[in-house]
């Protein structure tokens, strides 16, 4: 390598190190490397503009953390960024190809109402998408507008922040802008932008595409950016492919974990919703539960249950079965080797997943050294609660702080009977001290209820921002002691029995 430097580029580099430091990281630090992919996998696609965009929501911390906090002082630059009106640098907008299983049944999908522009490089180089969704028609539109409600941007933002807050990988909301038009769906809605960041965009539906309309090396090709983005480690195994599978296939268990710790219903477990990073992606029908039943059901799609609360494992493991079908041809050139290795790594699913789930109840009875008989406990527990319709959140953090709130399940004696068995799982001293620390870290204090977030969002869209601003406050420090009065507040009699979410499209 010539280490000689031109005087032109000494001058540079002098005027860079002397440029006042909150000048000099003061932009936009894009990249755009999926465009590297072969053309097939998306559209060059420009945001269409909107009318009369105002910022409505936007998140100063993580725009911190992603290097883009100089936007917090810009406003006038951040509603042009962050409506589409305006491209900044480095961007290479484009909407994304990919097909997917929806409830079972294969379709060809894409972004229909979404624009990537680019992967912005945080202060430490870790890499974040930044996507625009509600940003108009793309190629992919399939007749719908483009357009997204600000009820429903407004909905993932509050949630993806709360998920985030609980510890839940999941995709995040940088900003909500309204647009100054209208949306019409069953009836006529406010417009709005998302600004949604993710560790990527790509999906189980990503390979699927590759799988059925393109050539093998296509899917070969983005094999190999996927696991050079997401799995470097894996790069130089004996089979990438077959690595790629397995390691997926861990991040979803952990994830799918993750919810059924917290009590979220994703509501829409499609393939093209399944990320290949692992995180939780689109915020349409999800919910949380309150009365504990494992066929909670929210979705007004989902008449059959197939996404219920306690049917997320199996789906996260049929949709792993579409992945690895997926890349069944580079997995091996012989088929039947091929189905031999993948039907392999997916027989252990269950194995593992059983684990995960139940370190992770013991972890929320602050279960330190758990035996095998502690199973029979978790199991018990449960079953006492879907029979009493008791409140999944509230049940655990009763035992944690040893409070017996009015309701029948603490007034049954079965009930009482389990809660000693229970606290003959807890040792004294510090070990006490060690259990009730392990619950803290696992039990929220308050999840979205879900007539909070109803009430929040109907204010919110009709301009009263403060209650929406309030709730993401308190959702912000989910495992902070708050008043009683909130942690242990009854749900309204009747609402989850008629509450339904929608799909934002």
């Amino acid at each position: 390598m010539d280490l000689y430097l031109k005087p032109w580029i000494i001058v540079a580099l002098i005027l860079e190190l002397n440029m006042p430091t909150n000048i000099r990281k003061h932009n936009w630090q894009l990249e755009n490397t999926y465009a590297s992919l072969p053309a097939v996998f998306f559209s060059l696609q420009q945001p269409v503009p909107v009318a009369k965009p105002e910022i409505v929501c936007f998140n100063e911390r993580l725009a911190n953390d992603l290097g883009l906090g100089f936007l917090n002082h810009e406003k006038e630059n951040s509603v042009a960024y962050f409506s589409g009106n305006r491209i900044p640098d480095g961007a290479e907008p484009l909407a994304q190809a990919y097909a997917g299983h929806q409830f079972g049944y294969f379709t060809m999908l894409g972004d229909g109402r979404a624009i990537l522009l680019g992967e912005q490089l945080d202060p430490t180089g870790k890499r974040f998408d930044v996507q625009l969704k509600g940003s108009g028609q793309t190629p992919y539109s399939r007749r719908g507008d483009g357009r997204a409600t600000l009820y429903s941007m407004l909905r993932e933002y509050l949630i993806s922040e709360a998920m985030h807050h609980l510890g839940v990988p999941t995709t995040r909301s940088l900003s909500v802008v309204s647009t100054g038009e209208q949306v019409f769906r069953e009836e006529t809605h406010n417009g709005a932008v998302l600004t949604r960041t993710a560790d990527s965009h790509i999906r189980v539906g990503t390979f699927e595409y590759a799988r059925n309309f393109c050539s093998i090396e296509d899917l070969q090709a983005l094999t190999t950016y996927t696991l050079q983005r997401h799995y470097p480690e894996l790069t130089d195994t004996d089979d990438p492919a077959l690595a790629l599978l397995k390691a997926v296939m861990h991040k979803q268990i952990d994830l799918v974990v993750n919810w059924l710790r917290v009590g979220f219903i994703h509501g829409v477990m499609n393939t093209d919703n399944m990320s290949i990073a692992g995180e939780t992606i689109d915020y349409g029908p999800c919910a949380f539960m309150n009365a504990y039943n494992p066929r909670t059901v929210f979705s007004s799609i989902d008449a059959n249950g197939r996404y219920a609360f306690g049917n997320q494992s199996n789906v996260a493991h049929w949709n792993l079965a579409i992945f690895a079908g997926a890349l069944l041809p580079i997995i091996s050139e012989n088929q039947k080797k091929a189905i031999d290795l993948a039907q392999e790594v997916l027989e252990g699913f269950q194995h593992r997943f059983t684990e995960k789930w139940y370190a992770m109840m013991f972890g929320k009875l602050g279960i330190l050294h758990p035996e095998d008989q502690d199973k029979d406990l978790v199991d018990e527990l449960l079953s006492l609660m879907e029979t009493k319709k008791a409140d999944y959140t509230q049940v655990f953090l009763a035992l944690q702080q040893d409070k017996a709130p009015e309701g029948s399940l603490f007034e049954l004696e079965e009930f009482k009977g389990w809660v000693k068995k229970w606290k003959n799982t807890h040792p004294g001293g510090d070990h006490k001290a060690q259990s009730l620390a392990l619950m803290n870290t696992l039990n929220p204090k308050v999840i979205p209820r879900n007539h909070w977030v109803e009430n929040v969002l109907e204010a919110a869209v009709e301009g009263n921002l403060a209650p929406f601003n309030q709730l993401l406050g308190t959702l912000s420090k989910p495992y902070d002691t708050h008043p009683d009065a909130l942690q242990f507040e009854q749900i309204p009699e009747g609402f989850d029995v008629r509450y339904q979410t929608f799909c934002g499209t």
